[in-house]
């Protein structure tokens, strides 16, 4: 139960009814940051391109990335506390603060539905539930656009991307999704947006959005709680 009713701030522990206390919030989330357009990436001081030089050179399958937050301490222990620590009252903060960088960010271009990554079932069954769908069904909820469940699949089982070399992360993710047969007709034309909790080097929402493209999908979007920083990986 504890995991469901936190009785204390996931951050600086202090006793109180919400997940996340009041100064927590100030120190640690309401920082204006300039970002990538493309893939979230603080950009660095006076850059005169919305798109970091990686996108420019390298331009990833997906279009836009919005996030919450950059993955660095002591906000990474939130994402950890959620996908390792079963703290599942979290997942609806994370939506609630996507919600708020996308209406600031792209408030009149949002989707036409959410995805969210979707797991291995090995994976889901050892865990127990999708961190990425338990952050993408209130978030679709605050943004008023459907949830597709049920319309991608993860076909074969992958390693831990956090666990890998970025050559070895591209190879573990390669034809590793698909989508299902009764959203077909939808995905042509459509802009879809991915959900999912931290984004390291994007390769695996790189190749979400190469399948879904392939499949007709006019444009994708990332929704992600986190960011984490080049030197982290």
């Amino acid at each position: 139960m504890n995991a469901l009713l936190p009785c204390s701030c996931v951050l600086c522990h202090a006793h109180q009814s919400k997940i996340l206390c009041t100064d927590c919030q100030t120190n640690y989330f309401r920082r204006a940051t300039s970002r990538c357009k493309q893939c979230a990436l603080t950009m660095p001081p006076g850059a005169n391109t919305p798109r970091c030089g990686d996108c420019l050179q390298n331009p990833p399958s997906f279009d836009t990335s919005i996030v919450a937050c950059d993955y660095a301490a002591p906000r990474d222990q939130m994402v950890l506390a959620l996908k390792f620590g079963h703290q599942l009252a979290l997942a609806p903060l994370f939506a609630r603060m996507l919600r708020d960088a996308i209406l600031q960010n792209t408030p009149d271009s949002l989707p036409d539905f959410l995805c969210a990554v979707p797991l291995g079932e090995n994976r889901l069954r050892e865990r127990g539930f999708n961190q990425a769908t338990e952050i993408a069904r209130p978030l679709a909820q605050h943004l008023g656009i459907p949830f597709a469940v049920q319309a991608m699949h993860r076909i074969r089982e992958t390693s831990q991307q956090s666990s890998l070399t970025p050559d070895a992360r591209v190879k573990n993710v390669k034809n590793a999704f698909m989508l299902d047969e009764a959203w077909l007709s939808k995905v042509k034309g459509a802009h879809i947006a991915i959900v999912d909790d931290v984004m390291t080097t994007g390769m695996t929402l790189h190749e979400i959005a190469t399948m879904l493209k392939r499949f007709g999908a006019e444009k994708v979007t990332n929704y992600v709680f986190a960011r984490t920083p080049p030197h982290f990986y």
